[in-house]
């Protein structure tokens, strides 16, 4: 060990023991390991930092499953398919936005949408 983590087991040791963490909330109570357990190690930190954020799997999933119809519908040759397809997308576009709403997230989809595309455009152009 190093002398700066000598010295910051030595201090954080101190602090317990005259009770300086006897007031943080959560004290007292387990913790929820099981949080980022299906996290990759590489992943978590940023994945805690993105849940502090405010960002939630459930967002990123569904975003995931958007971006994924949206691909297919790139892709489909068949009128119907792509119909259904639009209407899928549609429903994922709402529940997205409700869970924003619920978090009081101002969205515009229509104005994500294109700034997306141009995004896309620029990419791919």
């Amino acid at each position: 060990m190093d002398f700066s983590t000598l010295m910051s087991e030595q201090r954080i040791r101190k602090a317990y023991q005259d009770g300086e963490f006897n007031e943080l909330p959560g004290f007292g109570k387990p913790m929820d390991l099981n949080d980022d357990a299906g996290i990759p190690e590489e992943l978590k930190m940023a994945h805690r930092m993105m849940k502090n954020a405010g960002y939630s799997t459930e967002e990123a999933g569904l975003k995931r499953e958007m971006m994924r119809i949206e691909d297919l519908i790139r892709t489909c040759e068949d009128d119907i398919e792509a119909k259904s397809l639009h209407r899928e997308l549609n429903e994922k576009v709402l529940k997205y936005n409700a869970m924003l709403s619920k978090k009081r997230v101002k969205t515009n989809s229509s104005v994500f949408k294109d700034y997306q595309r141009s995004i896309e455009d620029k990419l791919m152009g």
